[in-house]
């Protein structure tokens, strides 16, 4: 298990004695937000699909695999102070018609049920926490699909619901779950892909990283059950 060493923090005291779980740490995405809590003085817990530099290896689709992360965590760490689910993927056709349910099955198994499992296996931690932040990535496709992407804006309307009855579990604590949204995400290896293209509404993985990190700035009462709209 990876536990970049802490940085300097310029958030408070409080920053830099974090532990926080980053699932799906090994993408562009990943990378940024475990960058940016580890510069600020946290203990990050990469885990994603493949062993890498800063990532360690769970099957997040399997629920004893994550209890037995949440186990590990707790027995060398104590606690739990935030939990942040990246898993991402997309799946759709070009109209309602084409649909293949074969998506929903995957998009099922990826986007919903890893974030079941570690909401599950976590939520006593943070339950504990002296300020827990929970954390996932939806879509405006959630509350406006198109007919395309019938079976992804379903699975994100999914995570939302399942993460607004966490953030009723943590109602009451210091502890928020919260929505952050976007349209579509881009990184620098997108750019320098297609130079000509301008992503319009796009959400840059930094700026990401960035509003996840503030979630511990702001008071839980406030983003407790909110979506955060990150398009604007």
């Amino acid at each position: 298990m990876s536990n970049p060493s802490p940085q300097p923090s310029t958030n408070g005291a409080r920053a830099s004695s974090r532990v926080v779980v980053v699932a799906g740490a090994g993408g562009p995405t990943g990378r940024a937000v475990t960058a940016r809590l580890a510069a600020r003085g946290d203990t990050v817990i990469g885990v994603g699909r493949h062993e890498a530099e800063g990532v360690t290896a769970v099957d997040l689709t399997d629920p004893e695999a994550v209890r037995a992360l949440a186990r590990r965590v707790e027995q060398e760490h104590g606690r739990a102070d935030g939990v942040v689910h990246l898993v991402g993927g997309w799946r759709g056709s070009k109209t309602f018609a084409d649909t293949d349910l074969a998506d929903w099955d995957a998009l099922h198994e990826r986007l919903i049920r890893t974030l079941q499992n570690i909401s599950l296996a976590f939520e006593p931690l943070l339950r504990q926490s002296e300020g827990a932040r929970f954390a996932i990535v939806s879509a405006k496709a959630a509350q406006q699909p198109t007919q395309g992407s019938a079976a992804y804006a379903a699975a994100k309307a999914a995570t939302e619901a399942w993460t607004l009855a966490l953030a009723d579990s943590l109602r009451g604590t210091p502890g928020a779950a919260t929505i952050l949204v976007i349209k579509a995400l881009v990184n620098d290896d997108m750019r320098a892909a297609s130079p000509e293209r301008k992503f319009p509404g796009f959400t840059d993985v930094n700026d990401l990283a960035e509003a996840v990190a503030g979630l511990w700035d702001r008071p839980a009462e406030e983003i407790n059950g909110m979506r955060l709209d990150l398009t604007t």
